[in-house]
């Protein structure tokens, strides 16, 4: 094993956010090999004899990756909410800590992934990664192409945040509406909702498929698996930041 940061592997093993372990390295709790560690050093788990405190770590977490299809009215959180379930109350048979990973509302369904490998839930949320997020989408009414084009092109939204470009694909039409395939890389508070609303087009129901490599297929609503082999291979593949096509942030 190489050797990583240490509040890489303090992390790991269960001692708090980066951050958070940061902070233990820095106020000289952390030794390695019986030697005093400094923010920015590196050891390898394997070899190394770590403590915190005089005490040897905690071995690092076996990790788990559980794919949900969550339904509408459960809560994307572990705090709840009222009498709301959570979407970890939807697998009380897989025992330790596991967090969903990226938003979604309570309104909406589709994939949830929850793990306890906090270096994935960053590689595949943090914005600088760039991972696509596709969702269908079914809107009431009936957009025309110049509705498209300016979704695709990114809206000011009420707040002055601008959004970015997305991907906006028609799918079918129906009675009471028309359903869209839509693949964005942000992940702003009830984006799609919002730009739906400013266009003249309510969203009515919202389905994720994807997230990053991971898809959600014939999982059915309310169902969880494993994440196979190669899924998991593919999450912890290193990924370089994307460039970001230009800025989102607040008009000016």
């Amino acid at each position: 094993m190489a050797p990583e940061r240490l509040q890489k592997i303090l992390a790991q093993a269960g001692y708090g956010s980066r951050r958070a372990c940061e902070e233990i390295v820095k106020h000289g709790r952390v030794h390695v090999n019986d030697k005093p560690a400094k923010l920015g050093d590196k050891a390898d788990a394997a070899k190394d004899r770590i403590t915190v405190d005089f005490k040897p770590i905690r071995a690092a977490e076996e990790y788990t990756y559980v794919i949900i299809h969550k339904p509408r009215g459960v809560v994307s959180s572990l705090d709840a909410q009222g009498d709301r379930p959570t979407v970890r109350e939807l697998i009380p048979m897989i025992p330790g800590r596991l967090y969903p990973v990226g938003r979604l509302d309570m309104d909406s369904e589709g994939l949830v992934l929850m793990t306890n490998d906090g270096t994935v839930t960053n590689w595949l949320t943090h914005p600088r990664f760039g991972h696509e997020k596709e969702y269908e989408v079914h809107v009431a009414g009936y957009p025309d192409s110049k509705h498209l084009a300016t979704w695709r092109r990114g809206v000011v939204l009420e707040d002055g945040f601008r959004t970015g470009p997305a991907k906006v694909q028609f799918m079918h039409k129906g009675a009471s509406g028309t359903w869209l395939r839509i693949t964005m890389r942000e992940g702003q508070k009830h984006q799609i909702r919002r730009i739906g609303d400013l266009l003249g087009l309510p969203v009515k129901r919202i389905i994720r498929r994807r997230l990053g490599p991971l898809k959600l297929g014939g999982l059915e609503i309310n169902h969880w698996r494993y994440l196979t082999n190669r899924e998991i291979e593919m999450i912890k593949k290193p990924r370089q930041p994307v460039k970001r096509q230009r800025s989102g942030g607040r008009r000016r």
